[in-house]
């Protein structure tokens, strides 16, 4: 079967390619694609990549249209989130119940989330019920957030600021009410554009307790003010350079997890590490792959405890997506989430 497929690099650089997709093996599944978010990869790749054009998309809801004979676990007709990287489940860190640690995942091979259908294994699925496509997408990139939260290990009644207003690291100050934060901050670009004012009014309606805009405010006063000693932790899902923003206004003994990436060379960063030693500060990358948190992530979708309706703002077609990664990037439309259809 040929499925039409999306691939990207630097430049807004954006192809729509035929793939072949082959009829399932005896593990594989063969999906219908109904819904595929844009994550900050993806636009990090079409801003920023260099090297051959990448897949696009892997927050992936799909239906399930035919099986391979060892299936059992899913039917023609189920309604599944495909994960983008799978633990082995037999290494000796998925054995030892440490599957982050696992160096044996399956994945997507190469096949883009932004596309028609795709062939993976039986064990990369998990089922859904009670949401539409749009919505149950978001579980990828919600189970991120949660892990950055979980990672940072919040106080109960804590003091948290998530640096940086996208999708992430709006649920990730979501989720960190849930698990028991006093405070939660957010801080972002100043709201001189149609995106940027979106992303405030969401972190609004998320509860957050303050907005920090980067060029209208001082974060540090900002902070201090409230917090002479620093907040317990800080979540950073804005660029890498942030961190020298999140080691201003961490306390003593506090935690600082981050997932922000950059392709483009603003990757590295300068750390004093006597600072981290004299502080005892705990620096804790967060990369959620292989897949974890998938279910509990559909739930709070399914049960409203994350209002997608407030993160995603935008559908579209494969012929407007170059239209929309540069409204991402340049911040000219209220763009938070968008979402392919690739049914139209």
């Amino acid at each position: 079967m040929q499925s039409r497929g999306l691939f990207g690099k630097k430049y807004l650089d954006i192809q729509e390619r035929i793939c072949e997709i082959p009829p399932p093996g005896a593990n594989y599944v063969l999906v219908k694609i109904r819904a595929c978010g844009v994550c900050g990869t993806d636009v990090h790749f079409v801003r920023e990549w260099t090297d051959q054009p990448m897949p696009l998309g892997h927050e992936i809801a799909a239906e399930v249209v035919e099986v391979g004979e060892q299936v059992t676990h899913v039917k023609p007709g189920d309604q599944v989130i495909v994960e983008d990287c799978t633990m082995c489940g037999v290494c000796s860190d998925c054995k030892s119940g440490q599957p982050q640690f696992c160096r044996n995942m399956f994945n997507l091979e190469g096949q883009p989330g932004m596309g028609e259908y795709m062939s993976v294994r039986y064990n990369s699925l998990v089922k859904y019920e009670g949401l539409d496509p749009v919505t149950a997408c978001l579980t990828e990139p919600l189970a991120v957030s949660l892990t950055s939260v979980l990672n940072a290990h919040i106080p109960l009644g804590g003091s948290v600021v998530v640096l940086g207003p996208g999708p992430l690291g709006l649920m990730s100050a979501r989720v960190a009410k849930f698990y028991g934060a006093g405070y939660v901050a957010i801080a972002g670009l100043a709201d001189n554009t149609p995106r940027e004012q979106a992303r405030l009014a969401a972190a609004r309606q998320f509860g957050c307790d303050d907005l920090i805009e980067i060029g209208k405010d001082d974060l540090q006063a900002q902070i201090k003010r409230k917090f002479p000693e620093g907040v317990d932790r800080v979540i950073i899902s804005s660029p890498p350079e942030s961190l020298a923003d999140a080691l201003h206004i961490i306390k003593f003994g506090g935690i600082i997890t981050f997932y922000g990436l950059h392709f483009g060379g603003r990757n590295q960063v300068k750390v004093d590490v006597n600072d981290l030693i004299f502080r005892k500060i705990t620096l804790i990358p967060t990369f959620a792959e292989p897949a974890i948190n998938f279910p509990i992530s559909n739930r709070l979708l399914r049960d409203g405890y994350v209002d997608a309706q407030a993160l995603i703002t935008h559908t579209f077609a494969f012929h407007q997506t170059r239209d929309v990664m540069e409204g991402i990037i340049n911040g000219s439309q209220p763009i938070i989430k968008a979402v392919l259809l690739p049914g139209g």
